[in-house]
């Protein structure tokens, strides 16, 4: 199993810092709680009047011979199964209401937060981590928000309610009942005990199915074209037979559970019957207050069995608020300066001055790369694998910040510029469009309601993508499937293209991988399109094949992330360099030498 299928295990049960801010964002609904909690201990109360009245009903009515109060107290008994009714319905629904509120505010500040966390943190995050953490562990914590907590309080008041009431109705009674109770106790913490390592594996096993299930839907192709159906059924087995294990166990302790309650609440009430039965033949026990005390036995243990049930989900909460409470404290490894403020206009010039990065701490990617493209000019950077060509892109786009040196657009640092602007004027045609599903003319703007219709539609005939878009079926407001599944990778290629048209940058960079592994007459048009986007505009090229930047004005060569070569495609043929050899590599694998 790899570290990406595992979950943390389940936490205390108690963690006063965790809890504290948990209870914090309950603060806006502060009102509902304090009704809540009032209504609770109001229902609290009510629970034990029905029986009450039941006692006096047998004990100054029905045994005396006498009916004359009997309408009286059926009509209040009704009335407060009635009232208590009402009661609960309005407590609970408040719960509810808050638990629910309370998950929509955590889960739009998660979400927030994620957003704006730096790519780096991504890198070291498996994406169904993180997923886990916008679902289960936020619906976990409103679980207890909407039903733990208050069915705690609950549940102790009325135990305790109860128990006053015993002592208060026969002592010596509720002595009986005491010897009971202890024991009940005692097993109860050694079955919780027990619950909560077969809940923790019950989990384990989950998020380990959940991470496998992700990673072969995603590559379901792979997996048919290689034949590995049998053998990811042999994995899957493991992980399911696991997982049926542990809810095997979870049911085990359960059925165990179950009956001991029921056990010792029937022999509490046979040991009452017993001996309360006797007192009541010699008159040292009215049969009212027998009737009664059965009555709440009967009602005694099912509040300490659900405290047992609530205690395991607690734990489970704070484990789920501590993860998410470890993403929401993540930093962001590059955030804007104090005095960032965008350019009042955007000419283009790019500089990298003197540039060391390393995504590993003294692992240099680039080593002190030095270049300016002026504004306007179209440069193609090359290099073998593991140069350190994309990571130009990235750090452009300013996703990392260098270690050492200064990237400068128009002469000011990109550290000094606000991201946002920084990124509203850089476009990237990436090799691998990111397609949502939704219509093909959200997917250009993505959704940016400051371009228009005319805009999207300008955008696509500009790059030559509207001829495709106008014989889909509803045209641009066709709706695309997930990661464009209904589209070719040249359609898909094309939206990406309009959609840098759209969005109108001063810079444009491009992977050339964009145009691979289509066929030739897509590739004339993506091309064509790049050409007209790339036109006036600063353009810096990812090249990974060479016979695709003959036209640009400049080429850079890296090389085990320093710059090794700088000019013309033909001055670089003339040196005869590193430039000349991959280009010459190429060819000969082009021409099938």
């Amino acid at each position: 199993m790899s570290f990406y299928e595992e979950e943390e295990l389940i936490g205390k049960v108690y963690d006063r810092r965790i809890a504290g801010r948990l209870l914090s964002y309950l603060r806006p609904y502060r009102t509902q709680v304090v009704i809540s909690v009032l209504l609770m201990l109001v229902v609290a109360g009510l629970e034990l009047v029905p029986t009450l009245l039941v006692k006096y009903a047998i004990d100054e009515q029905i045994t005396p011979g006498r009916t004359d109060q009997l309408g009286k107290v059926a009509l209040l008994f009704l009335g407060t199964l009635l009232l208590g009714f009402m009661m609960r319905f309005v407590q609970m629904y408040l719960t509810w209401w808050v638990g629910q509120r309370f998950m929509v505010d955590l889960r739009m500040q998660l979400f927030s937060h994620i957003q704006h966390l730096s790519v780096s943190y991504f890198d070291r995050n498996p994406v169904g981590r993180l997923v886990t953490r916008l679902t289960g562990d936020i619906q976990q914590i409103e679980m207890v928000i909407s039903q733990g907590i208050i069915q705690i309080l609950t549940n102790l008041l009325m135990v305790t309610a109860i128990v006053v009431a015993l002592y208060v109705l026969n002592w010596w009674l509720a002595l009986i009942m005491t010897v009971f109770v202890v024991p009940l106790i005692f097993l109860v913490r050694l079955f919780a005990a027990a619950q909560r390592q077969a809940f923790r594996d019950q989990r384990m096993w989950m998020a380990r199915i959940n991470a496998y299930l992700n990673e072969l839907i995603t590559g379901v192709a792979i997996i048919q074209l290689f034949n590995r159906q049998r053998r990811n059924m042999e994995y899957f087995d493991q992980r399911n037979s696991g997982a049926l294990e542990a809810n095997l166990r979870v049911l085990f302790w359960y059925a165990v559970f179950e009956p001991t309650v029921v056990l010792f609440n029937a022999v509490t009430i046979t040991a009452i019957i017993w001996v309360g039965g006797g007192a009541s033949l010699d008159g040292a026990v009215s049969i009212g207050t027998l009737v009664a005390f059965i009555s709440f036995m009967q009602r005694f243990f099912w509040p300490i069995r659900e405290l047992s049930e609530r205690y395991t989900m607690i734990q489970g909460a704070m484990a789920s608020a501590e993860r998410i409470f470890g993403v929401l404290d993540a930093p962001e490894e590059v955030v804007d300066s104090e005095g960032a403020r965008p350019l009042a206009g955007v000419r283009g010039d790019i500089r990298f001055d003197h540039v060391w990065f390393a995504y590993e701490p003294e692992n240099w990617v680039l080593k002190d790369v030095d270049f300016t493209i002026p504004a306007g000019q179209k440069v193609a950077i090359v290099g073998a694998t593991g140069a350190g060509k994309s990571t130009t892109m990235a750090l452009l786009s300013r996703f990392y910040d260098v270690q050492r040196g200064a990237i400068l657009v128009d002469g000011e640092p990109i550290r000094d510029l606000p991201q946002r602007w920084l990124r509203r004027h850089v476009g990237v045609m990436l090799q691998d469009p990111w397609i949502v599903s939704d219509s093909v003319e959200e997917n250009i703007r993505l959704r940016d309601t400051s371009i228009s219709d005319e805009q999207v539609r300008a955008a696509a005939e500009a790059v030559g993508a509207s001829k495709f878009i106008e014989r889909l079926p509803d045209g641009y407001r066709t709706v695309l499937a997930e990661r464009g599944a209904n589209l070719s990778t040249g359609q898909k290629q094309l939206i990406a293209l309009a959609r840098v048209a759209a969005f109108n940058p001063e810079i444009v960079l491009v992977m050339d991988e964009a145009t691979a592994s289509i066929d030739p007459e897509t590739e004339e048009t993506i091309q064509s399109g790049l050409d007209r986007v790339m036109a006036g505009r600063t353009a810096l090229i990812i090249a990974h094949r060479l016979n695709t930047i003959r036209a640009v004005d400049r080429i850079i060569v890296l090389h085990l992330g320093e710059v090794v070569e700088d000019g013309s495609h033909d001055e670089l043929i003339a040196q005869g360099g590193i430039y000349a050899r991959l280009y010459e590599l190429q060819y000969q694998v082009q021409a099938g030498v």
